[in-house]
């Protein structure tokens, strides 16, 4: 009888042993990768261990993730993986919920912590538009207001040293009160986009001196909008890259698409993180194709990529001119230079897009079809070249991009199907390899990888 006990007991141990691994999260910090996941449905976060060898992947137990202070968008890890930092937008169908970016720790198991939001500081200029009668004829009438706009963020980039977050700000409308035709008059008026910059310290975000930066009007243009920004390297890949053995810059440049006068505009950045416009001869940015929706900087400070959307369905590509593109440019400026043959053919609504670690291979997410064009990436001219296949299909509605440090997997996010596409990279030749898709909570959109 007592040996039946202690049989039982045994095999009792081992069914607990058996539970306990199952809902352990198999993440070690110095073994695997880690795959970050926000979604909109329950407005919660997912994290899943990434087995680096075979790419195998592993649901990390997290009670079914932190929940977020609002609907969760675009996510972005710190350079050392410490700290997620989500864009959140307030909902009503979220309860208790705020605009801003939303802070959780990462702990040595993959776990994330309870999320802690940062708001930001509201946009407080605007322009409106008064029609004066002179001598019989209408005149239009710029009129400078004080508003307080509410932020509506619509992309975040941190740059690659962990100093700064950068918040591209859509443009909204708010009402003011102003003088036309000397009477008061109250209503709504459009508020230009903006960038919000943040210092980032030890996980603590504090937005710099003058942010929100506007972004600059155009000449008989609209109301501009920041649709997506990047920002040059000052940290250059350990290895294996084209420029892994030379000095990075100290300084940095950040690139934010206008979708709506559809232009690229050129900031540099300070030692603090205010933003001055960098000029171009006509227009405060370069032109682009129609919507530029997405933009990505070459890991070696060499190319700047724009994708734009319908009806051009095109990649416009830039050359930066630095010390290393001297032979082409005539200055070491940062500033842009459109490179021959631009812009070139992608997909069916070209969005987020994304170079490879080594610096060789530019991955476009087309949303409207799907799918994932795939280029390799000209290291003297910035020209690009379809790969064969020119592209892979991806789950439905495709919305956000990540690649892990080591050039050796990519992720996608797919809106519509509760999944994260997952592909292993050829280092040599930039071809991917569909892996079994990550199952995620419902509407997953962004997505982030160590």
């Amino acid at each position: 009888m007592r040996t039946r006990v202690t049989w039982i007991w045994g095999i009792a141990v081992l069914i607990s042993v058996a539970v306990l691994v199952a809902c352990s999260s198999k993440y070690s910090s110095s073994n695997n990768g880690l795959v970050v996941v926000s979604t909109q449905a329950n407005a919660v976060m997912d994290t899943f261990s990434l087995d680096i060898g075979n790419g195998h992947i592993s649901q990390v137990f997290n009670s079914n993730g932190p929940p977020t202070n609002g609907v969760p968008t675009s996510v972005v890890l710190d350079p050392a993986a410490d700290f997620a930092y989500v864009l959140v937008t307030q909902s009503t169908y979220v309860n208790a919920s705020s605009t801003g970016i939303e802070t959780f720790t990462v702990a040595s198991d993959g776990k994330l912590g309870s999320g802690t939001t940062t708001g930001l500081n509201p946009s407080t200029k605007a322009t409106a538009t008064c029609i004066l009668t002179q001598n019989g004829n209408p005149i239009t009438q710029d009129i400078p207001v004080t508003v307080q706009a509410p932020v509506v963020p619509a992309a975040i980039v941190i740059d690659s040293a962990g100093k700064f977050l950068f918040v591209a700000d859509a443009s909204t409308s708010a009402q003011a009160t102003y003088q036309c035709n000397g009477a008061p008059v109250t209503g709504a008026v459009p508020v230009p986009g903006a960038v919000s910059v943040l210092a980032v310290s030890n996980g603590t975000l504090t937005e710099v001196a003058g942010s929100p930066f506007p972004l600059p009007a155009q000449t008989g243009g609209t109301t501009p909008s920041a649709s997506a920004l990047a920002v040059t390297p000052t940290v250059y890949p350990a290895a294996y890259s084209i420029c892994s053995v030379n000095v990075p810059p100290t300084t940095e440049n950040l690139y934010v698409t206008d979708s709506v006068n559809y232009e690229l505009l050129n900031y540099s950045v300070s030692s603090s993180g205010v933003l001055s416009l960098v000029p171009t001869s006509s227009t405060p940015g370069i032109p682009t194709g129609t919507v530029p929706s997405g933009v990505a900087v070459d890991p070696c400070n060499r190319f700047v990529y724009v994708s734009n959307g319908q009806p051009d369905n095109s990649v416009s590509a830039f050359t930066v001119c630095n010390a290393v593109n001297l032979p082409v440019c005539t200055a070491a400026d940062f500033s842009l230079r459109e490179v021959t043959g631009s812009p070139f053919v992608a997909g069916n609504s070209p969005g987020p897009l994304m170079m490879d670690a080594y610096a060789n291979f530019l991955y476009v997410v087309d949303t409207g079809q799907n799918a994932i064009s795939a280029y390799r990436v000209s290291t003297t001219t910035g020209s690009l070249t379809p790969l064969s296949p020119a592209t892979i299909t991806t789950n439905s509605f495709p919305t956000s991009i990540a690649i892990r440090s080591d050039d050796s997997w990519l992720f996608v996010a797919n809106l519509n199907q509760a999944t994260v596409s997952e592909y292993a990279i050829t280092p040599a030749t930039g071809t991917l390899s569909p892996q079994a898709p990550i199952q995620t909570d419902n509407f997953p959109w962004g997505v982030a990888v160590k």
